[in-house]
C-alpha cells in the first residue's frame, strides 16, 4: 500500500500545499533527498494551533499540530517529485515546540509527527525534539524533514 493509500486509511488527506509565510520554498529537492522547509500546522489556509504548549495549548494538541505540520510537509515532497511513491524513507525529523522555559515534554508533541510517519514507512527516522521561545505567527509547533528518494 503507499502512502496517500495508507493515509486514507487513517482517515488523513493531503492538504494543498502551504502558502509560505516568508521568502523561501515549501521543499526542494538535492540529489537523493528532499529537504522541507519548516512546516506549520495550517490547514485551509490559516494556521490552526497557536499559543505555548504546558501554557496556552495542551500536549495533545500540540501533538495534533505536530500531525499536520507533517502532512504539510507530505503535500509539498509531493509538489516537488510528483508521486509519494518516490519516496523511500524519512530520515530525519526536526521538531520545533513553542513552549515556556521550564516545559520538558517536547518529544511527546513531536511523537505526533514521529507516529504519524511511523504509520507510513517501515523505517524509523533520527529525530530531534526542540523547545524554543517563539515561533512564526505565534505557532505551536514547527516541523522540519529530509527525505531519501527511491533511486
Amino acid at each position: 500500500m503507499g502512502i496517500e493509500e495508507k493515509l486514507q486509511a487513517m482517515d488523513e488527506l493531503l492538504p494543498e500545499v502551504a502558502v509560505p509565510v516568508g521568502a523561501y520554498v515549501p521543499a526542494i529537492r538535492s540529489g537523493q533527498f528532499v529537504y522541507t522547509s519548516g512546516q506549520l500546522p495550517m490547514a485551509e489556509g490559516r494556521l490552526r494551533y497557536t499559543g505555548k504548549v504546558g501554557a496556552d495549548v495542551t500536549i495533545d494538541d500540540g501533538y495534533q499540530a505536530a500531525r499536520l505540520c507533517v502532512l504539510n510537509a507530505l503535500a509539498a515532497v509531493k509538489h516537488v517529485v510528483g508521486d509519494l511513491t518516490q519516496v523511500k524513507r524519512v530520515v530525519k525529523v526536526t521538531g520545533f515546540v513553542n513552549c515556556l522555559p521550564d516545559f520538558t515534554q517536547q518529544a511527546k508533541v513531536v511523537n505526533g509527527a514521529s507516529e504519524l510517519l511511523g504509520g507510513l514507512f517501515d523505517e524509523g527516522h533520527a529525530r530531534s525534539a526542540v523547545g524554543v521561545a517563539a515561533l512564526p505567527l505565534n505557532a505551536t509547533v514547527e516541523v522540519e524533514l529530509i527525505f531519501e528518494l527511491v533511486q
